[in-house]
């Protein structure tokens, strides 16, 4: 995969979308094969090696979002745009009212809708430059119009940055222009 591009992993549930992910984002380490990074094995990356990654090439939005109930949505995005400090507080409102949520920006997490949490864990990965988005299924709880505005920031985003995007998909997905599909 390469920075610019647009892909899509669609597949059946349970056939390794998620594991996947977690893999590419060094998360897991139980597969067979090789998988490369700028030509490097990433086997051979040390956990410094791993958090720079991290913080300044790969961006993930969960399958399971990993948010902070307890939290609002706005103390959610905080969290990360505090230690890249990559968006100005403007921008980041404007995506809320963006995505159809500038009402929820106080609301404590928990009383949010899996959807409203879709579009906060979203926001929450573009709060930091990357190279690469994966995005694990992030938007099975949306409706059309909500998954196209958040395709279209998402893209943008990454557009800006010059970074490529991995979407995974049971079938619901954005419908944007992708590259390359790759069915399982």
């Amino acid at each position: 995969m390469e920075r610019g591009k647009l892909y899509l992993i669609e597949a059946a549930s349970g056939t390794g979308k998620s594991s996947l992910c977690s893999y590419l984002i060094g998360y897991r380490r139980d597969y067979q094969g090789k998988i490369c990074f700028d030509n490097r094995d990433i086997s051979a990356f040390r956990t410094s090696e791993w958090t720079t990654l991290r913080q300044h090439s790969l961006s993930h939005v969960f399958q399971e979002l990993r948010l902070f109930p307890e939290l609002t949505a706005w103390e959610n995005v905080q969290i990360k745009n505090q230690l890249t400090r990559h968006k100005s507080d403007a921008e980041i409102t404007s995506w809320f009212e963006v995505l159809g949520i500038a009402d929820k920006r106080d609301a404590q997490l928990a009383l949010m809708s899996f959807g409203q949490q879709q579009r906060v864990a979203m926001i929450r990965a573009l709060c930091q430059p990357f190279d690469f988005l994966l995005a694990d299924e992030p938007v099975s709880h949306l409706d059309d119009d909500n998954s196209r505005v958040m395709g279209e920031l998402m893209l943008a985003e990454a557009r800006r940055q010059g970074a490529a995007v991995v979407v995974t998909s049971i079938g619901h997905h954005m419908d944007l222009p992708y590259d390359k599909v790759f069915k399982l």
